[in-house]
């Protein structure tokens, strides 16, 4: 069922005319006789029954109209309408919506048992749709998402321990894309459109987060060391390059590797060294 636009009337004119006429109504069966009185009594609740149909559409809302179970159509121009008194008018809010799903516990793509949140906004775009399609759409909203959030989950490992793998942690607007996709995928044929979806909690599993911590500080240490011992060996080359150069001093193999020796013990040292003072050969 597709939505169809309905031309509903302005009740600003008729809203005066048939109070006008109401009271009208009221004055005749006032003056009238037995007989009139039966007469503009019906006229009276004739046209209260008219004024059943004027409505109120609020800016980003929509009312659904049905004839006795038969859908007729949407309107949402804004404003005092008016409409058959015998329609049944049903509001849709088409403003954008979000929610935040439940902490989820499952698996990432290397079985660490990790928490996932997500926060989702959405919006009706089809009213017959999210109206006659589907009972709750708040609830298929919510139920999707975290499916969805599941799904992606086991697919991409909390961190990434390859080069070039994405991972939960560190492509988060990757993911968020990929989470907004396979959301909207679940939502055809019921008039939501996800305008965004990303993740709002990401955390190891409490019976895993004080070993991965430490795994997480020992990547650090390696890499930081890593990068200390490639510059030291940048500087230990510029060193030796410079001495050449300039010809400061001439060192054969072993001297240069004394030098680059203790050049790199004292550029990767953790703590600050001690210099030892060569005073030559001891004489017997």
């Amino acid at each position: 069922m597709q939505e169809k636009l309905h031309y509903a009337p302005s009740g600003k004119l008729g809203c005066p005319v048939l109070l006008f006429a109401f009271l009208f109504c009221i004055a005749a069966f006032a003056n009238a006789d037995d007989g009139g009185k039966v007469l503009w009594s019906f006229a009276g609740f004739f046209v209260l029954i008219l004024c059943k149909g004027f409505f109120i559409i609020n800016p980003n809302q929509a009312v659904v109209l049905q004839f006795f179970g038969n859908y007729v159509g949407t309107v949402k121009d804004p404003g005092l309408k008016w409409t058959n008194p015998l329609y049944s008018k049903t509001r849709v809010d088409l403003r954008v919506w979000n929610f935040e799903s439940a902490q989820l516990k499952v698996n990432d793509h290397d079985g660490n048992p990790i928490e996932i949140a997500a926060i989702v906004s959405y919006r009706i775009v089809d009213s017959a749709h999210a109206l006659f399609n589907i009972n709750d759409y708040a609830g298929y909203v919510k139920f999707q998402t975290e499916s969805a959030l599941r799904s992606l989950a086991t697919r991409h490992p909390y961190d990434a321990h390859q080069e070039g793998q994405m991972s939960l942690r560190a492509n988060s607007e990757e993911v968020a894309t990929q989470l907004t996709k396979e959301v909207q995928d679940h939502m055809l044929e019921t008039g939501i459109q996800i305008v965004n979806a990303r993740i709002s909690h990401l955390a190891y599993a409490p019976e895993i987060a004080s070993a991965m911590l430490q795994r997480q500080q020992a990547s650090a240490v390696i890499a930081a060391r890593a990068k200390i011992v490639e510059g030291a060996v940048t500087m230990v080359e510029m060193a030796l390059n410079h001495l050449a150069k300039d010809k400061i001093v001439e060192l054969d193999h072993k001297e240069k590797a004394a030098l680059v020796s203790n050049l790199l013990v004292v550029l990767c040292s953790h703590t600050s060294t001690q210099p030892v003072l060569s005073t030559g050969a001891a004489r017997g």
